[in-house]
């Protein structure tokens, strides 16, 4: 299924005139301000989120699993997916296959189909916390870090197809994120199983070719809950300082304990040059994958007051991989994916609007009054008009969730795949 520009377009023109108003009345109250609106566009039409494949299907828990109806059940449905969702929001030209769930048949093909949607292969993310069918040993115990040789060789031999995959596709990077740790005090010796991890993670880094990334992820817990080998960023920039120049350190929203100050690790990673890339989600409680800023915006938008100023001001930090990597237990996945990126977008817009010189004169005065005000001045700006301008300027949806519920986009898909189709991955 294709949206016709078109289409788009005459949803568009029911809402063009108000919106032209709300935009004008914005972009004048910037320009009062000195603030640069034809810069700030500009960035918005390049940044771009990867959209992992597995997410648009739906979620699930340990309990259950609620479908959707009309789930992707091929790549190239998932492809197709979201192609939508980019002709929509003119913000997701990129792809994040994981594997082995999503194995290309014929990559020519399934590159051509990605170019037909203007979409590009992001990351490509290995698996090495489940079992895969005829596997001739187990990761329970561990993959990178297990004490059997066996076990690890298995596990980096993976690592490694994958990049073979992700080279055929024009992906440049290789996401790890690993289960491995235990659930009982002796259960591991922590140096011993950190040790494997390390010479695991040099053993894949030695094949990479030299223009590709190597994003380290990080977790403090969960599948295992007393203790997780790569546990923090601290553990993650050990290790990929131990690899070499070309690994980084992932940062997942969700992956904190609560509370975690996540915009000073996000400034400490640039400043030292080590930040690859981001998972943007949301949570209430721990690992949650809510939908990203449905809980925490204002703690989304300081976080991206540190990437802001990271790009502008950390030259030895490559441009950060952004990818949303949430869960969608209830919702339409792409509505999901929709609110996911307005609401990143909207957090990277106002950052956009910090007077960074008035926080630096106020900072160096002790002013934390006029610190907060500057803050919050750029926090409480609707910036909504401006991210509908950018898509109107780009034939994308003014509303992408009005839209894509007047063209019953979710109704068309069951209509083509049927009901009780189902995704591959979780």
């Amino acid at each position: 299924m294709v949206l016709k520009r078109e289409e788009i377009a005459a949803l568009n023109q029911k809402n063009v005139n108000d919106h032209r108003d709300q935009y004008e009345f914005l972009s004048n109250q910037l320009d009062k301000k000195g603030i640069d609106v034809s810069r700030i566009k500009t960035l918005l039409e390049k940044f771009q989120v990867a959209i992992p494949s597995w997410a648009l299907g739906a979620g699930g828990t340990r309990f259950g699993r609620f479908s959707f109806y009309g789930e992707p059940s091929t790549l190239e449905q998932k492809i197709e997916d979201v192609g939508l969702l980019h002709a929509l929001t003119n913000s997701a030209g990129a792809i994040s296959l994981h594997i082995p769930w999503d194995i290309p048949e014929d990559y020519l093909a399934i590159k051509q189909l990605a170019e037909s949607h203007n979409l590009v292969f992001d990351a490509v993310n290995s698996n090495t916390f489940q079992d895969q069918k005829d596997s001739p040993h187990s990761y329970k115990f561990g993959s990178l870090c297990n004490l059997n040789a066996d076990v690890r060789n298995q596990a980096i031999q993976h690592n490694i197809d994958v990049v073979e995959i992700g080279k055929k596709l024009g992906s440049k990077s290789l996401t790890v994120w690993l289960a491995d740790g235990s659930n009982f005090p002796g259960q591991h010796n922590f140096q011993t199983v950190l040790n494997n991890t390390q010479e695991s993670l040099n053993s894949i880094y030695n094949v990479l070719p030299p223009d590709w990334k190597l994003f380290i992820e990080y977790k403090p817990y969960e599948p295992n809950f007393y203790s997780t080998v790569i546990q923090d960023w601290g553990t993650s920039f050990m290790l990929a300082n131990g690899c070499g120049d070309r690994a980084y350190t992932l940062v997942d929203l969700g992956h904190h304990l609560p509370n975690t100050n996540i915009e000073q690790i996000v400034s400490t990673l640039m400043l030292k040059g080590k930040l690859g890339g981001f998972h943007f989600n949301d949570s209430k409680y721990g690992d949650d994958d809510l939908t990203v800023g449905s809980i925490k915006p204002y703690s989304l938008f300081l976080i991206f007051n540190s990437l802001v100023y990271g790009i502008e001001n950390n030259p030895q930090n490559p441009y950060p991989a952004w990818m949303i990597d949430a869960s969608h237990n209830i919702k339409d996945p792409i509505e999901d994916l929709i609110q996911s990126l307005e609401a990143i977008l909207e957090a990277y817009s106002k950052a956009l609007l910090i007077d960074q010189e008035a926080l630096k004169v106020a900072q160096h005065n002790n002013d934390v009054v006029k610190c907060q005000e500057i803050l919050q001045d750029a926090y409480r700006t609707d910036v909504r008009p401006l991210l509908r301008q950018v898509r109107l300027e780009n034939n994308s949806a003014l509303d992408p969730i009005k839209t894509y519920r007047e063209l019953k986009v979710r109704q068309k898909l069951i209509d083509l795949r049927g009901k009780h189709t189902v995704a591959s991955g979780l």
